[in-house]
């Protein structure tokens, strides 16, 4: 079974955001695999190590996202790949990386997909879909339990607190939700086999792609953080003169009664 895994490179959840002339710094910040990407890495590694099969692991970025693609190697995938757009895509978006993906995919032998639900930084969940509308292969989001046999797929999808079954065939494309699985963490002989499998990088040239075949759908007007958050007041005394004061500040500063 050859399965390929979409992946991102992201923020360390713990990071500290900073901006800079209007753009995200990202001068000595801590990058990781997108966490949802971890569940799709892992689940990939189960059904290969199941029913057999390779595992290819694919990112588009620049090549800083080589650690995050040796990460998931010395996790247990078999190939990475690189699609370095940094030279020839000064502004992309989900568009952008959606049509870069469904180039390189159309001419594999692809029987599953496994994105990430949504990337922690852009959150907009549209990377896998779209790229299975561009292959014309059926996807299914926000999976919770996978299951092959043969060409027949069931899956458990989480919607809204419940869930869901769905049937389907293969090539699926399929995006990871938190309950998947639990990723493993790489463990040494991995990190030390991953030194030597194969990362193939690319450009758009290798995809007969054109900059303007991959421009941006969405312009970003601006970035800002939210507003700090004021501290909170804390009340002291009994009971019923806590109680006063607050209906007080309720009624006097925060003005909702």
């Amino acid at each position: 079974m050859n399965i390929y895994v979409l992946l991102k490179r992201t923020f360390d959840t713990e990071e500290k955001i900073t901006l800079s002339n209007g753009k995200i710094n990202e001068e000595g910040a801590e990058f990781i695999i997108n966490p949802y990407d971890e569940y799709a890495v892992e689940e990939a590694i189960q059904i290969r190590d199941a029913q057999g099969g390779e595992v290819t692991v694919v990112s588009v970025g620049n090549e800083e996202a080589e650690k995050q693609l040796r990460t998931a190697l010395a996790m247990g995938a078999d190939k990475a790949v690189l699609i370095n757009i940094e030279d020839d895509v000064e502004n992309g978006d989900q568009f952008t990386t959606s049509k870069v993906l469904a180039e390189y995919l159309k001419d594999k032998e692809v029987d599953l997909i496994i994105a990430g639900n949504v990337a922690i930084d852009g959150g907009s969940g549209q990377v896998g879909p779209r790229v299975a509308e561009l292959l014309n292969i059926p996807y299914v989001t926000t999976i919770t339990d996978l299951n092959i046999a043969g060409t027949t797929v069931s899956v458990t999808r989480d919607v809204e607190g419940d869930s869901e079954t769905i049937e389907t065939t293969l090539p699926l494309l399929v995006t990871a939700q938190q309950g998947l699985n639990e990723p493993r963490y790489p463990s040494l002989p991995g990190i030390m086999k991953a030194k030597k499998k194969p990362l193939e990088e690319l450009e758009l040239d290798d995809l007969d792609l054109e900059e303007d075949d991959v421009e941006a759908k969405t312009k970003t007007i601006e970035i800002f953080l939210p507003p700090t958050k004021e501290a909170g007041k804390v009340l002291s005394g009994d009971i019923s003169a806590q109680v006063g004061e607050l209906v007080q500040l309720l009624r006097s500063e925060a003005k909702v009664i």
